[in-house]
């Protein structure tokens, strides 16, 4: 069985052992559980008709969607990537409801859907992996390289060791070191504690080192929370407290029952009813732009950093991964928890060893199994992740070498996509202006004939993805 399981996979061939796929997939979940707890948060506002999603329904909902599509993923692409939902299009798809009077969760919901099915589309006639080889090998690598950045920013924001300076500071400095420049609180300290015990157990080579560094911390940050009430950072109707947990309270949450009900209740028609075909179909260009390259720079940034790439750039079963990446926005918007897509979190269990679907296999049982046992996710607080996602973050970074820097043709652009993946906090945005300046600086270096013909649409598309607002405002919608 074993032997069987070991060829199906191919982890010895990957340079792996079933051990290490699975605390691979174990280090996965944990670092990706949060989205079971943040997601129906950001899905839980009332539309223009009043109607709620239902935060144990979107819960449910959420943890079902990402086992199985990770499970899809593992057993069918064979790669060590985790799919949940995508927390840039669940933001975009809530402010819209959130904003446009005229806009029900259904209606919304069938525009991801739509877009699911135009990506499912590319995907099927080949477009999509065609892109993926027109970009430049140089691209490829600063895409890595700003999603390590990227990453290490989302645990130092997220666990509070990094924050926003409120506008009432009085300065134009958008982030800062803890609350006004001082590190405050027993979160902070779990995360300073976790992340130097992942690096210690790291530079000593200790086997299991992320995942070891994340349980430690989810126990101390337990024990912190049962000796000191610190509770969260932000509640309704209570004032902000600087020094609570930012995302999840650890501890165990109530029980509720299992509720599926929100499948099937998109309405793929609804938008175009009442924002207009026009309207509909900017939005609904702006999910799919989203999508489309959000998982494309994801699934580089991981196979590179998984070792999975081959040497001229290539990933294997490439056409799966998309695939299965583009029924996750299907699913996702048919289910009512928008798109999902491969998670960049998944970085904490290559980062741990994890090579092969193996370990995909092992986070998509989990997340089921979250899908009965909520209460045991919020025994991990997003302090007790993020050491591992700095970790990770440094892991990534370290290919910054390999880039060409005194070929300013890819230079420039490749310092571009890493600068704004983490200061514009989005993947895409790095990439389009990775693409866009790419073309541009060819252009005037005169060698036009070195640009694919698939970058000039790219960096087209981009064109119009960062001005749909002025075009939004011109046509009044």
């Amino acid at each position: 069985m074993a032997s069987a399981v070991d060829r199906y996979f191919k982890i010895t061939e990957r340079g792996s052992t079933v051990s290490r796929e699975v605390r691979g997939g174990l280090a996965t979940f944990f670092a990706l559980s949060y989205i079971v707890v943040l997601n129906p948060l950001i899905l839980s506002g009332a539309d223009a008709a009043g109607n709620h999603l239902g935060i144990p329904r979107v819960a449910a909902m959420t943890a079902l969607v990402a086992g199985v599509l990770t499970i899809l993923m593992g057993v069918w692409a064979k790669h060590p990537f985790a799919l949940a939902t995508g927390l840039g299009v669940n933001a975009f798809v809530a402010v819209t409801v959130a904003t446009h009077p005229d806009v029900t969760w259904p209606d919304m919901m069938g525009l991801v859907l739509i877009a699911g099915v135009v990506m499912f589309v590319l995907v099927l006639t080949g477009f999509r992996t065609a892109v993926f080889r027109a970009v430049p090998e140089g691209l490829k690598t600063a895409i890595v390289v700003g999603i390590g950045v990227f990453i290490a920013l989302i645990g130092l924001v997220n666990a509070g060791f990094v924050r926003r300076i409120p506008d009432a500071a009085g300065t134009t400095v958008p982030l800062g070191l803890g609350d006004a420049g001082r590190l405050i609180g027993w979160p902070t300290l779990v995360f300073v504690v976790g992340l130097v015990l992942t690096i210690g157990l790291m530079v000593r080579k200790v086997r299991g080192a992320l995942l070891i560094g994340i349980i430690a911390a989810t126990i101390l940050a337990n024990i912190v929370e049962l000796a000191f009430h610190v509770g969260p950072s932000v509640a309704p109707g209570q004032q902000p407290n600087p020094a609570g947990w930012s995302l999840v309270v650890p501890g165990l949450g109530t029980v509720a029952p299992v509720d599926l009900s929100l499948f099937g209740q998109a309405d793929p028609f609804g938008a175009l009813t009442h924002l207009g075909v026009l309207g509909a179909l900017l939005l609904a260009f702006v999910i799919l732009l989203s999508i489309f390259f959000d998982a494309m720079g994801t699934m580089v940034g991981l196979a590179r950093e998984a070792g999975s790439m081959t040497p001229d750039g290539q990933i294997p079963n490439v056409d799966r991964v998309l695939l299965v990446d583009a029924f996750g926005a299907i699913a996702g918007g048919g289910t009512s928890i928008s798109s999902n897509q491969i998670f960049v979190e998944s970085g904490a269990g290559i980062g741990e060893g994890a090579r092969t679907g193996l370990a995909s296999v092992v986070t998509g049982l989990m997340l089921i199994a979250a899908m009965f046992l909520t209460p045991l996710i919020n025994l991990v607080p997003f302090e007790a992740v993020a050491p591992a996602l700095v970790i990770v973050g440094f892991l990534m970074f370290q290919q910054v070498a390999k880039i060409d820097w005194h070929d300013l043709g890819i230079a420039i652009p490749a310092f571009l996509t890493i600068g704004l993946m983490p200061f514009t906090y989005s993947i895409a945005n790095g990439l389009g202006a990775g693409f866009i300046s790419y073309v541009l600086v060819r252009l005037f270096q005169g060698r036009p004939r070195e640009i694919h013909p698939l970058m000039w649409a790219v960096a087209a598309a981009f064109l119009i993805f960062f001005g749909i607002g002025p075009v939004e405002k011109m046509l009044g919608l």
